[in-house]
């Protein structure tokens, strides 16, 4: 049987190279080796996931290919499931954000990019979706007592729902940090509603970090 550090490397190597089977057979193989699933996913997953999204951000992959990565990760993830609730291990989450494409705005391929990326970078997400009403924000992000709350806008119509979002954050004294971005959005347009602008996936990450003071 391969020893916990190959297992580890196969689990990064299978999610780097698109390879769907072998990364469910050496999460299975993680499993039966008493490898904890919360260091299948941190040493192993995530660590293959996070070269995908590099190599994205220097246009050595595309959009497809990400998400494939990540659809590979979920679906490993699910393997893993049974045994992390039985074991109750958390992962190391950096923050907790909620991240959805405000109402009116139905686009989400950016936000499920920057999903995958805050994921893959250590964060914990919880996706409301598009065209996600302004309450929908504030319920989250009270529920989830979160760090960060993402609004994404694409359309030129919906960026000043961006506004309602963090006014009522604001109104229901929710003092999370609100990262913005899209098509529509500005770095000029975020300071004006009193938010930070995250031009793409891989630098929302980058920005959420500093945000939190964690360098980035």
């Amino acid at each position: 049987m391969a020893n916990k550090e190959e297992i580890l490397i196969e689990l990064e190597n299978s999610v780097r190279m698109l390879q769907e089977e072998a990364a469910l057979e050496a999460t299975k193989k993680a499993l039966a080796a008493g490898i904890s699933p919360v260091e299948a996913i941190e040493k192993g997953l995530a660590k293959g996931i996070r070269v995908v999204g590099e190599k994205f951000e220097k246009k050595e992959m595309f959009v497809v290919e990400l998400i494939y990565a990540a659809s590979i990760m979920e679906q490993a993830i699910k393997i893993l499931e049974p045994e992390l609730k039985k074991s109750k291990e958390k992962r190391n989450v950096i923050a907790h954000v909620v991240l959805g494409t405000v109402a009116g705005d139905i686009h989400d391929i950016g936000k499920n990019l920057v999903r995958i990326m805050l994921e893959a970078g250590g964060f914990e997400v919880r996706d409301i979706g598009k065209d996600s009403p302004t309450d929908s924000f504030v319920a989250a992000a009270k529920e989830m007592k979160a760090e960060i709350i993402g609004a994404s806008s694409l359309m030129t119509t919906t960026v000043e729902t961006q506004k309602e979002v963090v006014d009522a954050l604001r109104a229901a004294g929710i003092g999370s940090h609100v990262m913005v971005g899209g098509a529509a959005v500005t770095d000029v347009w975020a300071k004006e509603i009193g938010a930070t602008y995250a031009s793409d996936a891989g630098s929302a990450v980058v920005v959420a970090k500093h945000l939190l003071g964690k360098g980035g």
